[in-house]
């Protein structure tokens, strides 16, 4: 059964929603699943822009078919080699022999890494700003490599405004039904999954990304195919989507807020760090959000850091070391670049309180990260004299939000 939506005149999307998925990658959460977009442009060639992940290779070959409806199909167009975006290339050149793929030099490199070597018939090699006619449509190709691997390519329709931009522009979720981002409630459901798939996907490559926005500078792009998440096809939302991607790939906050991440053993540590926020609540601060490490997958947390201009790091010492989930999320915020944020911190030990020192060290190889001093230093529990600490680092973060309003 057929299970498709038009998006313009002659182009479908023909993707399909896995909503069975625990781990995205095999590490992020995805309680709402994720979308694996796929579009068929039905001009005087047809072509297939990406495929699909193995998981719903059935849907999406019958969408294929029945939207052919007969017909042949002329180019596969590969902007992402990912697995999630080509399993099922096998499959199509199999039940459609006349297809050639198309793809930049990496491209292909690729497709032998996973897959059998192609036929140099079956190959059509662009390079940057080379175009492909396909009867009414005249598509160009832009390379974008590192964003989010290596061979990554976008392709703008010339003729209609439509920007193909592989896993730009993405979003974790599965949809239903409503493929269209003005269709759905963006800033409610929406943009948290975008920001976490941005963040933990992309965001290590924010100069890559701002690299493709100087190429793609002068395009009229009307409508915006990504790989995963809602299509855009209005210019308000395009707007606001170009916004928010030039705030994240420039680590620039979104908001001014805090976000307090606590690891703790046996509650003395998050002690602390709920005294802070009640600090920081009485100072006028109604911007927080807190977070156990233990309980929060770290792509949450580092979703919020993308978005939160003060970040405060509460943490005990383990075997003279951070304790690991906040050894992972201080990992992940260097490996994901995150950078010009204002952090706090407040550290623990019950002999060598050595937590505070480690995590300095660690955001002192990050990129213009302010450290708020002193450290709060607690000793197994926190005594009245750290609630003055307590008080005075609130006094600090609340002072620097006000600034930078």
């Amino acid at each position: 059964m057929i299970r498709t939506r038009s998006v313009t005149d002659d182009m479908i999307w023909v993707g399909a929603g896995d909503r069975r998925l625990a781990l995205f990658e095999n590490i992020f959460p995805v309680p709402r699943g994720v979308s694996y977009n796929s579009y068929l442009l039905l001009d005087e060639k047809t072509v297939l822009f990406d495929s699909v992940d193995q998981s719903v290779s059935r849907t999406f070959l019958e969408n294929v078919s029945a939207s052919l409806d007969g017909r042949s199909l002329d180019y596969i167009v590969i902007d992402h080699m990912e697995p999630d975006h080509c399993s099922v290339l096998e499959e199509l050149l199999s039940a459609y022999p006349n297809a050639a793929v198309v793809g930049n030099a990496k491209t292909f490199v690729m497709i032998e890494q996973f897959y059998s070597p192609l036929a140099e018939a079956r190959r059509v090699v662009v390079r940057d700003g080379e175009t492909l006619s396909t009867g009414r449509h005249c598509l160009k190709f832009f390379t974008a490599p590192m964003v989010h691997w290596p061979e990554v390519m976008v392709c703008f329709d010339e003729s209609n405004g439509v920007l193909f931009s592989a896993d730009a522009f993405g979003a974790f979720g599965a949809m239903a039904g409503n493929i269209f981002a003005d269709e759905l409630p963006i800033q409610q459901e929406w943009l948290p999954d975008m920001r976490r798939y941005y963040a933990n996907i992309v965001g290590k490559y924010g100069a890559q990304v701002q690299s493709l926005f100087k190429k793609l500078s002068g395009l009229d792009l009307k409508t915006i195919c990504p790989l995963h998440g809602p299509v855009w096809r209005t210019e308000r939302d395009i707007t606001w989507l170009l916004e928010k991607y030039t705030l994240w790939s420039s680590y620039q906050p979104e908001e001014q807020k805090v976000v307090i991440a606590s690891a703790s053993i046996y509650g003395n540590t998050e002690a602390a760090a709920e005294r802070l926020a009640l600090e920081l609540a009485g100072l006028g601060v109604t911007e927080i959000e807190m977070y156990d490490l233990s309980a929060t997958h770290f792509s949450y947390l580092i979703g919020e850091m993308f978005r939160c201009s003060h970040i405060v790091l509460s943490c005990p010492t383990y075997n003279g070391k951070i304790f690991p989930p906040m050894r992972h999320l201080l990992d992940d915020m260097r490996e994901l670049n995150l950078q010009s944020r204002t952090v706090a911190l407040i550290e623990n030990g019950s002999w060598a309180p050595m937590s505070g020192k480690l995590m300095t060290a660690e955001l002192a190889a990050m990129k213009n990260m302010t450290v708020l001093e002193p450290a709060v230093t607690l000793k197994s529990s926190m005594k009245e004299e750290q609630a003055g600490q307590l008080f005075s680092l609130a006094k600090q973060i609340a002072g620097g939000l006000k600034r930078s309003l």
